[in-house]
């Protein structure tokens, strides 16, 4: 079966065409500025290493997709025969509540997310509104939504619950939901293949512009920093991370604004940039730092320390680890973010080498030879998960 992957925003689509009888992936692609007036798009396909690109307004996401779609089977440069290839569209989606785990799309889990758009204002509304017009254009490409909290459904009650009126928990669905689950699951798979054992302790460090850390037990989640929201856990690029709810009020009486205008502050000038005054993107930050931009250094230090405040954590809940990974696009290129994490913590026993760390490319091992837990740069592959998740969806459909 082949399968595209999709991965939107309110105004892009990226993709990527995998062939699940050999998991390969057959093409990756592009495009932007989806439904903005007078705005011309570039959408770009890659195929066998050979990159083509055209330039054209692009009014929404279905006709993104209709553009991808005769990328790929262009008669000279694609990859498809034909668009009945195409087995079904995988969505990393994120939050539709107890409607977790891997379903087909239908009108129950499209209303499901648009009610709790509010707890993903950013990922939520694109994708509905992009699935509903996929329905209508595309009526015989099975549509699957791979949620992000369903490698949490694990998580026992006394990780996962607030200490809220158990009603909140039992009838609001408010709860410790847990977020970037592909990426985990990724993480928690790969490191079994490496060693050779499903029997591991894992501290997964998921660390990019939205950045989350999972303890993982036996290949299971039993615990993720991120909560109700992927607006709680470590401080993101633009997004405040944990935070006191008393302290909302005392912002508005002093400030005049809304609750709701908190709230979008919150989610989008929060985080590292909020801290910084500077940039949410690490890579600034390290070189305004490094220039001695004062602000800069202080956000990143108050990431590490996060980091390292719920590494810590996942210790003492697993009982120790066998292996603590970084991935995503921080923790595979910041040299820096992982030597700070894991600096003095041999009490832990991890024990980083300097010379590995810095010489980082892809999946390797930067411990020592004698640490006795052993940390792991990986890339992460969330489309692959998502693809081979929208494939037994459509199957078992069957």
């Amino acid at each position: 079966m082949k399968v595209l992957v999709a991965n939107l925003g309110s105004t892009s689509f990226k993709y990527r065409l995998f062939d699940l009888s050999s998991e390969t992936q057959l093409a990756r692609g592009g495009i932007d500025r989806i439904g903005q007036p007078d705005a011309v798009s570039s959408c770009f396909v890659e195929i066998n290493g050979q990159r083509s690109e055209l330039k054209q307004v692009v009014p929404n996401h279905a006709a993104a997709v209709s553009i991808c779609l005769q990328q790929l089977t262009d008669p000279q440069h694609g990859c498809l025969d034909s668009v009945d290839e195409v087995g079904g569209i995988g969505f990393k989606a994120v939050f539709a509540g107890s409607l977790s785990g891997v379903r087909i799309v239908n009108e129950a889990l499209l209303q499901k997310m648009e009610a709790l758009s509010d707890i993903a204002p950013a990922h939520n509304p694109p994708y509905v509104r992009a699935m509903r017009q996929l329905q209508a254009a595309f009526p015989k490409i099975p549509l699957v939504a791979a949620l992000e909290t369903g490698f949490h459904e694990t998580i026992p009650f006394e990780h996962r619950a607030y200490a809220v009126p158990y009603e909140w928990y039992t009838d609001l669905e408010i709860r410790r939901w847990g977020f970037h689950g592909a990426s985990h699951r990724f993480i928690a798979g790969r490191v079994a293949e490496i060693l050779g054992r499903t029997d591991l302790k894992i501290i997964s460090c998921h660390l990019g512009g939205s950045a989350s850390i999972c303890a993982i037990r036996n290949g299971a989640s039993v615990a993720a920093s991120m909560g109700m929201s992927p607006q709680g856990g470590l401080p993101n690029n633009n997004r405040v991370g944990d935070f006191d709810a008393y302290a909302i009020p005392v912002i508005m009486k002093a400030t005049g604004m809304t609750f709701e205008q908190v709230l979008t502050e919150m989610s989008s000038k929060g985080g590292l940039l909020g801290i910084s005054g500077l940039s949410g993107d690490c890579r600034d930050l390290e070189e305004a730092s490094a220039g001695g931009h004062e602000r800069a250094e202080k956000a990143l230090k108050l990431f590490e320390a996060s980091i390292r405040s719920y590494t810590g954590a996942w210790m003492a809940l697993l009982g120790g680890a066998d292996v603590v990974v970084f991935t995503g696009g921080i923790g595979e290129n910041s040299e820096r973010i992982r030597t700070n994490v894991c600096r003095d913590m041999e009490w832990a026993g991890m024990k980083l080498c300097a010379d590995r760390n810095a010489a980082v490319r892809g999946e390797c091992r930067i411990s020592t030879d004698d640490s006795r837990v052993q940390i792991w740069t990986i890339p992460t592959n969330e489309e692959i998960v998502v693809a081979r998740q929208t494939a037994a969806a459509i199957s078992g459909q069957g």
